[in-house]
């Protein structure tokens, strides 16, 4: 349809500009022009009055020759009217046009303005169709009066309104047409990013947004590139996410579905049949955990997890952890060590915080060999408190220690040992509770730690941002 394109708008926008702008121009110069040439005309007149007034003869048989000469020398019409006080009227005596018969002047109101207020006068007359500018000087009785056609200053003046018409003529045609043309460019360049934004919908993330420009547009492009970097890496995550949770899903219910076969052997021995029973109960343990840590990751990218601030003693917390853990260090051939002095008050959810250690403190059991020493210590340093898990393992590769809080990820593609979800999970419940986990890992010791604050306010709940990584 017709003016509903930028081009079309944005030309119409500009004559319509042009068009105000044209007018305010043509209202401000030409009137005010007009006025000034009319103005200049009667200021010449009123010297040239007061200079040849002194020379005006009283005797009314010279005053047709003085008329004469006036227009002779000075190129002006001159003119000599009595006064009549009552009923207060002028007539001419003496005019330098002789060759026409005026009947305008009969009662000229300019020379009877003079002669009422015996001062000089000055005005715009109209004489047949011609504005005519006048001055009357009152002089002994009579009245002397100048007059000068206009018609050059309003040739001028009909000069200057139709240049102003022609220019902005021109004017608005090219504004038409420049704005056309800008508009065209702008919409294209607004019919790419709609593109763009129609693509990336589609979920199609692997071209780039590009704009040249360093406008708006650009500015908008680049904030389209941004997001479409955020999708394409959260839809790279949503893949994985899914291939992985599927994977660790599978696993559990294909060993479960094999083992309820094999039990359906009657021949199947009570031992052998116990050893079955407890693999279940193994992969049962495993499936429960994995949902979960799964349940846990849904609520807090969604922004729905809750953790409360209350005071937290980080010295119970490792020792209820090494109570737990003891058993299992042991089976491992792992020692077990507590360091805890007095009380250290952190600022927390003290099940997330349990929830962390149990995560740090299964991932140091699992991932070091037999006879490995691990220390669980709550202490305070640089006005923090820490709950620190560490090892005298064989370490993390340097090139795996940015990937270890990463969903899923597991160091050298171990996929029994766990899901993969404890430390990212961990470190998420972490950023809830205002803190950070550290990692430092070189050969012979690695140590985990959680860092929080111990400010203690009011017991609150605290929900968990919209996760945006």
């Amino acid at each position: 349809m017709p003016f509903r394109g930028v081009g079309s708008r944005l030309a119409i926008a500009l004559l319509g500009v042009v068009a105000g702008v044209l007018a305010i121009v043509y209202v401000l110069v030409v009137p005010s022009y007009s006025n000034s040439l009319e103005q200049n005309a009667l200021g010449n007149l009123e010297r040239t009055l007061a200079t040849a007034s002194q020379t005006f003869p009283r005797e009314s048989f010279l005053q047709q020759g003085w008329v004469q000469q006036m227009r002779e020398t000075r190129n002006v019409r001159a003119l000599v009217f009595s006064y009549t006080a009552i009923p207060g009227s002028v007539a001419v005596t003496a005019d330098s046009n002789t060759t026409t018969d005026d009947s305008t002047l009969t009662d000229d109101p300019i020379a009877l303005a003079a002669a009422r207020g015996d001062r000089l006068a000055r005005g715009i007359v109209e004489r047949d169709g011609r504005k005519t500018a006048e001055v009357a000087l009152p002089v002994d009785g009579d009245v002397i009066a100048f007059a000068s056609s206009l018609e050059e200053q309003l040739d001028t003046v009909d000069v200057v309104r139709r240049r102003v018409f022609v220019a902005g003529g021109f004017a608005v045609v090219f504004a038409v047409l420049l704005g056309y043309l800008g508009a065209t460019m702008l919409a294209r360049r607004i019919r790419r990013l709609e593109v763009a934004a129609e693509r990336i919908a589609d979920g199609n993330f692997d071209e780039a947004v590009v704009d040249a420009g360093s406008d708006e547009l650009a500015q908008l492009a680049r904030a389209f590139e941004r997001m479409r970097l955020r999708l394409a890496r959260l839809d790279r995550a949503r893949g994985e996410f899914i291939a992985n949770a599927s994977h660790e899903l599978r696993t559990p219910l294909f060993s479960l579905g094999g083992f309820l076969e094999l039990l359906d052997d009657p021949e199947l021995d009570a031992a052998t049949r116990d050893e079955f029973l407890t693999r279940m109960h193994e992969q049962v343990e495993r499936l429960t955990k994995l949902a979960t840590e799964l349940l846990d990751l849904s609520r807090i990218d969604a922004g729905r997890l809750a953790v409360y601030h209350e005071p937290v003693d980080l010295a119970d917390v490792a020792a209820e952890l090494a109570a737990a853990f003891g058993p299992r260090a042991a089976a491992a051939d792992h020692a077990l060590a507590v360091v805890a002095g007095d009380a250290v008050l952190a600022s927390g959810d003290g099940e997330r915080i349990l929830q962390i250690g149990r995560a740090l403190l299964e991932n140091a059991l699992v991932h070091t060999p037999p006879g490995t020493t691990i220390t669980v210590t709550a202490a305070r340093e640089g006005g923090r408190a820490q709950l620190r898990v560490d090892d005298d393992g064989p370490g993390i590769p340097e090139d795996a220690q940015r990937h270890v809080f990463e969903r899923f990820y597991r160091l050298g593609g171990r996929r029994a040992s766990g899901s993969g979800l404890g430390l990212s999970i961990a470190r998420e419940l972490a950023e809830l509770m205002g803190g950070r986990i550290e990692l430092e890992s070189a050969p012979g010791r690695t140590a985990f730690t959680l860092v929080l604050g111990v400010d203690v306010p009011e017991s609150t709940p605290a929900f968990s941002r919209e996760n945006t990584s």
